[in-house]
């Protein structure tokens, strides 16, 4: 029987831990900015375009080196976070949070915003003339038929978060138990040797989760564009 280790049960756990809250905190913001690009014009808007997806072209140890600069003990980020919070977030799973948020936030906005550009404007349009404020037209127009999108870009960027390596490593390092997920745990297998086996059982993990997450993805979206299309066939 395929039975986890215990190292492969900690580092599975602590994986899904990151990339559930990375999605959770990244949605909202993500929908809005996603919604912003899509619908408006507006000064700076290929500057705020390219800030959002900067992680996508940039290697990601200059993403965590960056985190590691702005939220270390010593920066001002650490230091606001250590006056709000009590405490920071470098070397601890809350910056592994933080870090594949960073990463996978561009696959979650494009995603969003792809959808949102398919919907057809002119019914956003006979709303507000029927006196709909932008708000309602947003939550019963706009929104429900992004659905498939959304959902796209949550598993997206949840399989992105689930694989992310480089950024996670160089912000908050190799830690047991705190910062190392499923791409760390199998980077210090590799470096270890003898342990080639139980590297191949956590690259194969891996590989599951990420090929079930996106089936998953490709069946709810398809589920909802169906319903979609007979709600407004």
């Amino acid at each position: 029987m395929f039975e986890l280790s215990p190292v492969e049960q900690e580092a599975i756990l602590l994986s899904l831990h990151v990339s559930l809250w990375s999605v959770a905190a990244g949605l909202l913001p993500g929908i809005a900015a996603a919604y912003i690009l899509a619908r408006f014009d507006f000064p700076g808007k290929l500057i705020l375009d390219g800030l959002i997806h900067v992680p996508l072209v940039i290697p990601p140890v200059v993403t965590g080196y960056t985190l590691l600069i702005l939220f270390n003990d010593n920066a001002p980020g650490g230091k606001l976070l250590h006056a709000v919070f009590g405490s920071g977030i470098a070397f601890t799973w809350k910056g592994a949070v933080l870090a594949a948020l960073v990463m996978s936030f561009p696959l979650l906005v494009r995603s969003v915003r792809l959808s949102i550009e398919l919907v057809d404007k002119g019914l956003e349009d006979a709303s507000r003339t029927l006196g709909a404020s932008p708000l309602r037209v947003f939550m019963t127009i706009t929104l429900p038929l992004s659905v498939p999108g959304i959902i796209t870009g949550v598993v997206l960027a949840f399989a992105r978060s689930l694989g992310e390596f480089g950024a996670t490593i160089t912000f908050v390092s190799n830690i047991p138990g705190e910062t190392r997920t499923l791409p760390v745990a199998l980077y210090t297998l590799t470096q270890t040797p003898g342990t080639e086996f139980a590297a191949m059982r956590l690259c194969i993990i891996s590989i599951i989760i990420a090929v079930a997450a996106i089936a998953l993805s490709e069946l709810l979206s398809r589920r909802t564009a169906r319903r979609l299309r007979g709600e407004h066939a």
